[in-house]
């Protein structure tokens, strides 16, 4: 089965209600000083989406719309305490992993999650690269993700570069992202996302596969340099909307319609590559 999806206006997005029972998503990630991507992007996602976010941060970074300063990992001990404080008492509907820096923390990790939500989904986003294009993990990193979190995973949303990493297929084309998808799929994932972002083009394609079948999600590029921290966005959005029991592939169709309703309304901040709104979703306060 294969199924083209075009792009549909955010006007009328309905969001879901958290009722205590679902929507909960822990976020396993790094933290970003500038506010666009990493930890802060995920929670103010979450939020608009109407779920509740919970946090095990991995990294504290210093970074702005041009680049990033510096990267400072947080104690292995650290990320499991927080993993273990969130799903022994709150609990998670959706897990949604990001950028870690070690293949130490990989392998803690995954044993963590195995223990303690073997049966909860996991969306696997596998940050390498900012998107200024600073390196943010290690080839023992990237490896150890391969290895012990895609297996298994509910999703993986690798952007064209990353695909092209943990596949060894070259992510050029539509059916470059196809077969970097089949690959993931080969290797354990229940369904891949492979964003064509960073492919040239004025159509902006991304393909979905899993199990059931393909989906091919397409809309034109947004003109600007609102880019900063959208895979996170894309990602966390989906696992929201996960987390609400919806189907990968309608998750799929929401999130890019949040995202992109959050590149039209971006803040003209920073010099460089400026974040997204998140926000734009909420309705403003009523006047007193």
């Amino acid at each position: 089965m294969r199924i083209c999806v075009r792009e549909r206006s955010g006007s009328d997005m309905t969001l879901s209600k958290q009722d205590g029972t679902r929507g909960r998503v822990l976020i396993i990630a790094g933290s970003d000083s500038g506010g666009g991507a990493g930890i802060q992007a995920d929670i103010k996602t979450v939020t608009a989406l109407g779920g509740f976010a919970s946090t095990a941060i991995t990294a504290i970074t210093a970074q702005n719309t041009l680049g990033v300063q510096g990267i400072w990992p947080v104690s292995d001990t650290a990320v499991l305490a927080q993993i273990q404080s969130v799903l022994s008492d709150l609990g998670a509907d959706t897990i949604k992993t990001g950028m870690l820096g070690s293949a130490r923390l990989v392998e803690l990790i995954g044993d963590r999650l195995d223990g303690l939500a073997p049966e909860t989904d996991r969306v696997v986003d596998p940050v390498m690269v900012a998107t200024s294009g600073d390196r943010l993990v290690d080839q023992a990193a990237i490896s150890a993700i391969a290895a012990i979190l895609i297996p298994g995973a509910a999703l993986v949303t690798p952007n064209a570069p990353e695909a092209e990493i943990l596949t060894g297929k070259a992510v050029e084309t539509v059916d470059g992202q196809r077969r970097a998808a089949e690959r993931l799929l080969e290797r354990g994932a229940r369904a891949a996302l492979v964003k064509g972002g960073h492919i040239p083009g004025g159509v902006l394609t991304d393909v979905l596969q899993t199990t059931d079948g393909e989906w091919i999600f397409e809309g034109t590029r947004i003109p600007g340099r609102a880019t900063h921290g959208t895979g996170c966005t894309l990602a966390s959005a989906i696992a929201t909307r996960m987390s609400f029991a919806a189907s990968v592939s309608e998750a799929v169709e929401v999130a890019r319609t949040y995202l992109r309703g959050a590149i039209e309304h971006a803040p003209a901040l920073g010099a460089g590559q400026g974040p997204v709104n998140h926000a734009w979703t909420l309705r403003p306060m009523p006047d007193d």
